[in-house]
């Protein structure tokens, strides 16, 4: 075997996990949406908006929302960072030496998770969990499908990772998808004046994730993928927890009493396990894959969450709990999920060959010429 068929069969290994782990991802992540959208329905979210506004009601406050939302993203976070600590533990005393080297020694690389932490938690992952509360979870999980565009568009601008032909005809097809989804809701809550917060949150989900995955590919330059998440998700704990949540206490919510009623309710412990246990391994194996196939491939294989997650919330909730009643809603839903899909598999099924590097360096520049 010569060396260039020694280096195209260590290509193919590299591809073949890397695509694994980016699978992987978008199996949990689609998990992750069954829990996020359950615990929207427990009587303690509805106490504490309640105790917000001072009165229980069918729909309460953007401030009580927006108060809960915040809750429930810092909790998350909370959870997912135990999971690491238990996964770091199995993982061995050498994993904490290395996260003490990064902190230490690599300080570069931790403005990039602090970046990731701020991308991924105060703006993704809290407007995934307002998309969830306020339309569904069906509706939180195909909004933010494309975010791979944000994704691969920053990547190849900023980090100079290549973008093919096949790349970008799939990016055309997930932005027709992804306003076919918004179109219909955003219009009849326009016209009816309604709330548009849900949709916010679904652009929040959209912006958040697909600036965080060109961020955190700078810092996994210098870094390895276990340590890199553990990281992002500690701080964003301490933002959701040294800064957000004491705010919510001084404006005298109660937000630490029902923290805690929360957390005493064992079917609510129940589900935060699972939002800690299904978003946490996602995370790893969303990280995991950058380096290896980039991060427009592995956010473009990671968006198939979308189709995971609406397959596993009609086989939990039921088909009009999961997609909506109206057909008009369910047809743009599951069009637009379609689409995006589609867009994402045109860019999943490019040539290997083109993977070999994921830079766009002088050196090919000038062997392509």
């Amino acid at each position: 075997m010569d060396i260039n068929e020694k280096r195209n069969e260590i290509n193919r290994r590299r591809m073949k996990y890397g695509y694994m782990m980016a699978l992987f991802c978008a199996l949990l992540w689609g998990i992750w949406y069954v829990p996020g959208t359950f615990i929207w329905k427990f009587d303690v979210v509805a106490d504490f908006q309640a105790a917000i506004d001072g009165q229980r009601a069918e729909t309460y406050s953007n401030k009580a929302f927006l108060a809960a939302a915040i809750l429930i993203t810092g909790l998350n976070a909370v959870f997912v960072m135990i999971s690491y600590l238990i996964w770091n533990l199995y993982l061995g005393k050498a994993k904490f030496a290395e996260m003490r080297r990064s902190i230490v020694e690599l300080r570069a690389c931790t403005k990039y998770y602090l970046l990731g932490a701020i991308c991924g938690g105060p703006i993704a992952i809290l407007g995934s969990f307002i998309a969830m509360g306020y339309i569904g979870g069906a509706f939180a999980a195909v909004a933010a499908l494309a975010y791979p565009v944000i994704g691969t568009l920053l990547s190849s601008t900023w980090l100079g990772q290549k973008i093919s032909g096949r790349a970008l005809a799939g990016i055309m097809i997930i932005v027709v998808g992804s306003i076919t989804i918004y179109a219909t809701g955003l219009i009849e809550e326009l016209a009816g004046g309604g709330s548009l917060i849900g949709y916010i949150g679904g652009l929040m989900a959209l912006c958040g994730w697909g600036i965080e995955g060109a961020v955190a590919a700078k810092g996994l330059d210098v870094s390895e993928p276990d340590i890199a998440i553990t990281l992002r998700f500690g701080l964003e704990t301490l933002i959701w927890w040294v800064i957000a949540i004491p705010a919510l206490a001084l404006m005298s919510i109660p937000v630490y009493e029902y923290a805690l009623k929360m957390i005493a309710d064992p079917v609510i412990l129940l589900s935060l396990v699972m939002l800690g246990l299904t978003f946490g391994f996602c995370y790893v194996a969303w990280y995991k894959s950058f380096p290896l196939i980039g991060v427009g491939r592995g956010q473009g294989i990671g968006s198939l969450y979308g189709i995971f997650a609406v397959i596993f919330l009609i086989l939990f909730i039921g088909v009009d709990a999961a997609i909506g009643a109206d057909l008009k809603s369910q047809a743009s839903l599951i069009i637009g999920a379609i689409l995006c899909t589609a867009g994402t598999l045109v860019m999943f099924t490019e040539d290997s060959e083109n993977v070999i590097s994921l830079r766009d360096t002088g050196e090919e520049k000038e062997e392509s010429q």
